[in-house]
């Protein structure tokens, strides 16, 4: 089952002032959508995501669309008429969940929509939420009026999950806006849970907000570096298979599985930064079903494994040793293929090959060794 994202950035943000929309200012040297967008893509558990934009911000929408697996789309006048268009464009693509997220929400966990996602197993609807605990008054020309208990009131959050069908068929059903889709939801009679919202998920609403955002990303700065070094020796064969891409050859490289140097390299430097083991702890060479297994499956693994524990992948960076094959013919093949599977822009994946000038068991051309090193960023 397919589980989609759509972001809503179709406001204008009139509360926060500015010359621009919040949602274009600054914030840590990125745009307040640029890390929205990050953080629910590059999610494990999203296979689309849609971006609405307002139609007079539809000419910046390139850049953003040019990632794999992300559409833009124009929004309309109001939140809601935003979300139905979002909604229209995953029509017919085979959907079947959809969480709906505020572009306002740049610090939204890979935890939190983690959660969302499980919760829908059970529930056509899912949402996270903080239970109020401040003392509640009501208040007229700033004094004091009355009190209200705060018994049973919670703080509402996104991203909200949905079942797609249910959700599409309540929001074309709704008359008027809403304060959010929980609202629409229960309209339309369906079922939404309470999922645990997290404080550090705070929404932009005013300017003071820029700067709590950027103090909890600075108190959350956490970078880890990982290296992977990785040896096969050459058999027979006719092929060798170097990031997942096949190359032509006098030998095969000899190993349990498809012997990918390369990309075993890159799985290893990933489990190294989140100390997890190498790949051998995760798949077993004991184990007869890897044998002859793609490399991808352990890279996708390790990959899932970094939104799981809660960082980013900042960029991949591998080195080739060998005589022969040629590598630089086949480098960008390589590059892309790592970013493909890895989720992350080309530009922040570096392949490249080296000599060990004659020396050595490569420089006699009895295999290839890989190094590679990754950095991982706290989301």
């Amino acid at each position: 089952m397919k589980t989609a994202a759509v972001i809503v950035a179709a406001g204008r943000g009139r509360r926060v002032g500015g010359p621009v929309p919040k949602q274009w200012r600054m914030l840590s040297g990125r745009a307040v959508l640029a890390w929205t967008l990050d953080a629910l893509r590059t999610h494990p558990g999203i296979d689309l995501t849609v971006l609405v934009l307002s139609p007079d911000d539809m000419g910046m929408a390139a850049g953003y669309a040019a990632h794999e697996g992300v559409t833009v789309v124009p929004g309309g006048e109001s939140r809601s008429a935003s979300v139905r268009a979002g909604l229209a464009s995953l029509e017919n693509r085979g959907i079947g969940r959809v969480l709906i997220h505020d572009v306002a929400r740049p610090l939204v966990s890979p935890a939190l929509i983690t959660r969302v996602i499980a919760a829908l197993e059970t529930a056509s609807g899912a949402a996270p939420a903080l239970a109020v605990t401040d003392a509640l008054w009501t208040g007229e020309e700033g004094r004091v009026t009355g009190t209200r208990p705060r018994a049973g009131l919670y703080r509402a959050q996104t991203p909200q999950g949905f079942d797609f069908t249910a959700i599409l068929a309540a929001h074309r059903a709704h008359r008027g806006d809403a304060a959010d889709d929980v609202e629409v939801a229960l309209a339309a009679g369906l079922d939404v849970s309470i999922v645990e919202g997290e404080e550090r998920n705070l929404k932009i609403t005013v300017e003071g907000d820029f700067a709590r955002a950027e103090t909890l990303m600075e108190a959350r700065l956490d970078i880890r570096t990982g290296n992977g070094f990785d040896v096969h020796a050459f058999e027979e064969g006719d092929h060798v298979t170097l990031c997942g891409i096949d190359l032509p050859h006098h030998k095969a490289l000899k190993g349990h599985s498809d012997a990918d140097v390369g990309m075993h390299a890159v799985t290893d430097a990933i489990y190294g930064a989140l100390a997890e083991g190498d790949i051998g702890r995760h798949f077993p060479p004991s184990q007869e079903r890897w044998r002859d297994a793609a490399s991808e499956i352990f890279l996708s693994h390790a990959v899932s494994r970094i939104a799981a524990r809660g960082f980013t992948l900042g960029n991949i960076d591998l080195t080739l040793i060998c005589e022969t094959p040629k590598i630089t013919p086949h480098a960008q093949e390589m590059r892309d293929n790592l970013a493909r599977i890895a989720g992350i822009d080309i530009d922040r994946v570096s392949v490249k090959a080296t000599t060990s000038e004659r020396l050595g068991f490569a420089g006699r051309e009895e295999g290839i060794a890989a190094m590679a090193s990754v950095t991982l960023v706290a989301s």
